[in-house]
């Protein structure tokens, strides 16, 4: 069984940086893609980020081109998220997710983290 455990969270203002991580355990073969998502209050969870762990194939949200980074580091089982000039726009439970699909849709993803909370103020 995957487990996904996500860690980086926190509050920031506009125009600030977060690293978010996340570590995976469990069979490295029952995925081979890993992601990131989002879910503001009252909001559906939306793909920000995903990346192929073992060719460096990303893709990104328009939302976040240009400002969020993803990236994996296999010798630690751990994908990143780097976040610049974070927007109050930005703030949600944010969650690590992995699976067989290089997408940004939640249905494309098997296994999921708890999430990790980003708060950008104003």
């Amino acid at each position: 069984q995957v487990q996904l455990v996500e860690s980086g969270g926190g509050s920031v203002q506009a125009g600030g940086s977060l690293k978010l991580s996340c570590a995976a355990s469990g069979p490295g073969y029952s995925y081979s893609y890993m992601g990131w998502f989002r879910q503001a209050p009252g909001k559906e969870r939306e793909g920000v980020a995903a990346i192929w762990t073992s060719g460096g194939l990303t893709r990104y949200a328009d939302s976040v081109k240009g400002r969020f980074t993803i990236s994996v580091d296999n010798a630690k089982n751990t994908v990143y998220l780097q976040m610049n000039s974070l927007k109050p726009d930005d703030t949600a439970m944010y969650y690590c997710a992995a699976g067989w699909i290089l997408g940004l849709l939640r249905d494309e993803y098997n296994y999921w983290g708890q999430g990790t909370q980003v708060t950008v103020s104003s």
